[in-house]
């Protein structure tokens, strides 16, 4: 087996994020064009503030059938209180976080910065290099 690696050696650092006060319907936009299913929203510093996911993006279209109105900011239908894992953990832990948890990918974090993404389809990967 080979040594286990950690999350730093498998998430993706290249992301699509939103800035808080970025109209919703532009990153919805945003989220349609990229084929995501959701996006972290960092501040100017790059500090991790929220994550914007389709599920949110849902309650404001029902809205704007419903109300004729596409108005808000991101920061408005956000989840703020975000969940993330550190870049040191190993991915046999991140394995068991994703089966304790309903998400299919966690923001990375160092000191509040968001550093990157992983998804449950990188720790199968990793897995499976592991064991084979």
């Amino acid at each position: 087996m080979e040594k286990m690696r950690t999350v730093r050696d498998y998430m993706g650092a290249s992301l699509v994020t939103f800035n808080p006060t970025q109209e919703i319907k532009d990153a919805i936009q945003i989220l349609l064009e990229h084929k995501l299913s959701g996006s972290p929203v960092v501040d100017k510093r790059g500090n991790l503030v929220g994550y914007l996911s389709e599920k949110d993006c849902l309650k404001v279209s029902l809205n704007a059938a419903y109300h004729d109105h596409w108005g808000g900011k991101v920061s408005d239908f956000m989840v703020p209180n975000v969940e993330t894992v550190d870049l040191d953990m190993s991915m046999v832990d991140l394995a068991e976080k994703f089966i304790k948890e309903p998400y299919k990918r966690f923001p990375v974090v160092k000191d509040n910065r968001l550093v990157g993404q992983i998804h449950r389809r990188d720790v199968l990967k990793a897995l499976l290099v592991a064991w084979s």
